[in-house]
């Protein structure tokens, strides 16, 4: 039996006369993560908030750890690790003093120095919040979430305005949660950070789930066809085909040798992306 630890079913949030969630379905198993994704607008920190209790859904079903977010109690908040969009408070404090503040909501929280170097914040332990850059300040944020030792971890967005390394460093991190069982809805505008962290994408447009299913699931439907581009004359041909190998072999006897401009591409996991939100960005 798979021990489902997020589950929503028919979930409706609208805002006048927005419909921003149209009967959203989602389940998470304990220790799975599921990248939700979707454009600017498509529901996804909606269904997040939702989900952590923070917004009231109009209509549907939606159990986290066996409660209703809608209704969930201290001790229940306290199994929850939960990274916003954006934070603006603390500034006064330095990092260190943070994390130690942060130990006291929780029962059994995580060591403060462990999760600073986690998180990659060691230098700058002693360091006022408010003279952080954004992306140091995005790496604050990843250890106050996970400083309580979390059952289930909410992530929005949380690699905006992280270099390169310190992107990388951050999935070794979630990695390791990943590892120890812990269950993550992590939300990003990345499709190499959900190809690399999820074992499972939700792809959300127009307030509905149009996609759920493993990246390496969507990488292969988009790897049945290929685009194979030639000119021919004074024009650029392009076809799309299922069996490129035969079809370059007709080409070559077309062309009795080298075909002019020949390319043969496959689809990439974002072009899939595009097109099942109907080409909006991300």
């Amino acid at each position: 039996m798979v021990d489902t630890v997020i589950r929503a079913r028919g979930v409706t949030k609208s805002y006048g006369s927005l419909q921003a969630l149209r009967g959203v379905d989602l389940d998470v198993a304990r220790g799975e993560c599921v990248a939700l994704l979707g454009p600017n607008g498509a529901g996804k920190t909606t269904m997040t908030e939702i989900l952590e209790g923070y917004r009231m859904r109009d209509g549907g079903e939606v159990r986290v750890l066996d409660s209703d977010p809608g209704s969930g109690s201290m001790a229940w908040r306290r199994r929850l690790g939960i990274v916003l969009q954006s934070t603006t408070d603390l500034t006064d404090l330095t990092v260190a003093e943070a994390v130690r503040h942060f130990t006291h909501y929780y029962d059994n929280p995580d060591d403060p120095q462990a999760v600073i170097a986690a998180v990659g914040l060691t230098e700058k332990a002693d360091a006022l919040i408010g003279r952080l850059s954004g992306g140091q300040r995005r790496r604050l944020d990843v250890g106050l979430g996970i400083i309580g030792r979390p059952e289930v971890l909410f992530l929005d967005e949380p690699t905006t305005g992280f270099d390169p390394e310190a992107r990388r460093h951050f999935w070794g991190l979630i990695e390791g949660l990943k590892a120890r069982g812990v269950t993550i809805l992590l939300t990003t505008h990345y499709l190499d950070e959900a190809e690399r962290l999820a074992d499972r994408v939700s792809i959300i447009a127009a307030g509905q789930v149009v996609a759920d299913r493993s990246p390496s699931s969507l990488r292969a439907e988009a790897m049945r066809t290929a685009a194979v581009r030639w000119r021919e004359g004074d024009a650029l041909r392009e076809e799309h085909v299922e069996q490129p190998t035969a079809f370059l072999r007709t080409l070559l006897a077309r062309f009795d040798g080298e075909v002019p401009e020949l390319s043969v591409s496959y689809p990439t996991l974002e072009d899939v992306y595009l097109h099942l939100v109907g080409g909006e960005a991300a």
